[in-house]
């Protein structure tokens, strides 16, 4: 982390009035009502992209059984004497 004479510089050397701004244009350009969701689903991407780095959704298909087939007896061609 840089310094600079305004504090600590975050990555792409955005200091904190620049995050302030980009959230302001967020905020205008998506509205108060949709912030909720837009952050549940890129939370949500997030999980799923850290669960397929550990290879976590490979095993979970690999665990998951399969319906049971059913056992239902098929008719015979024996004829009965």
């Amino acid at each position: 982390m840089r310094l600079c004479k305004r504090g600590p510089l975050l990555p792409f050397g955005l200091g904190f009035p620049e995050l302030l701004v980009i959230l302001a244009i967020i905020l205008i350009f998506f509205g108060a009502g949709k912030l909720p969701e837009l952050g549940r689903t890129l939370g949500s991407g997030i999980r799923n992209f850290q669960k397929s780095v550990r290879g976590e959704d490979e095993e979970e298909n690999a665990n998951k059984e399969l319906p049971p087939s059913s056992s239902k007896s098929l008719p015979t061609n024996k004829e009965e004497a």
